[in-house]
């Protein structure tokens, strides 16, 4: 469990799945995080915090976010520097910086492929911002 972040495996094969045990992964059809062979998808992630509840700041969201999808490649075996893209969805863009601090001590010299736009709202009205990532492991 790393920052608090509790994630289980499961599959076999070729094909393995991670789950954070978040309330919409059943609801919903989905993993946290899917490996195939070297390659790893990591779903939208909000920076939600164990006990259900989020951080009033953007970069504080958006450390979490980060936190949950790197604790779900490494259960998977990858790393962050296995990271080849991320796509950045937030409510207000205008706070872009706040979410590149926290992408950037992360990914600052990584630096995969990103994308950042604005969307009118996530699924939770606290949720300021979702994160997706894509690692190829080597």
């Amino acid at each position: 469990m790393a920052d608090g972040v509790n994630v289980t495996v499961a599959g076999s094969g070729d094909r393995l799945t991670a789950s954070t045990g978040s309330a919409w992964e059943p609801k919903i059809g989905y993993s946290r995080a899917v490996r195939v062979g070297a390659v790893i998808a990591v779903t939208g992630t909000v920076g939600i915090e164990a006990d259900g509840t989020f951080a009033p700041g953007l970069e504080a969201q958006s450390r979490r976010a980060l936190a949950i999808i790197l604790a779900a490649i490494e259960a998977l075996g990858g790393k962050a520097e296995h990271v080849i893209r991320t796509r950045i969805y937030v409510t207000d863009i205008s706070r872009w910086q706040e979410v590149g601090a926290a992408h950037g001590a992360i990914f600052g010299a990584i630096r995969p492929a990103t994308t950042m736009v604005q969307v009118a709202r996530l699924i939770d009205d606290a949720a300021l911002v979702e994160i997706e990532a894509d690692a190829i492991v080597h």
